[in-house]
């Protein structure tokens, strides 16, 4: 994945590996990426979960930049706030992982 922040490579695959290692939020990742964009209610029902768990899961992947939100209005004038799965890549191998393990800025042992 390519973003243009000052996190280190190797704190944003902990990030991104975070937010992964949930089954609902792979789910959500699925719904969205098979079905796209869609709004927090019906995602909510094609998932079967609730909404205030699905928003806490939505913004643990928007944290991690592997989706996006967007308010929108409906024909009827109530706000939607819609999410979508952004392009993201990662090669995830002991080079990749080694390289990033140099680029870390949290020490666990401190």
């Amino acid at each position: 994945m390519k973003r243009e922040n000052k996190t280190s490579d190797g704190d944003r695959m902990l990030t991104v590996l975070a937010a992964l290692a949930n089954p609902h939020r792979l789910r959500i990742l699925a719904a969205l990426t098979t079905g796209g964009r869609n709004y927090v209610s019906q995602l909510a029902r094609e998932i079967g979960i609730s909404r205030p768990l699905l928003h806490l899961h939505l913004q643990k992947l928007e944290d991690a930049g592997l989706v996006v939100s967007r308010m929108e209005l409906s024909a009827d004038g109530k706000a939607l706030n819609y999410f979508d799965v952004t392009q993201f890549e990662f090669a995830l191998t002991p080079a990749a992982i080694a390289a990033a393990a140099r680029s870390l800025t949290t020490n666990p042992d401190q």
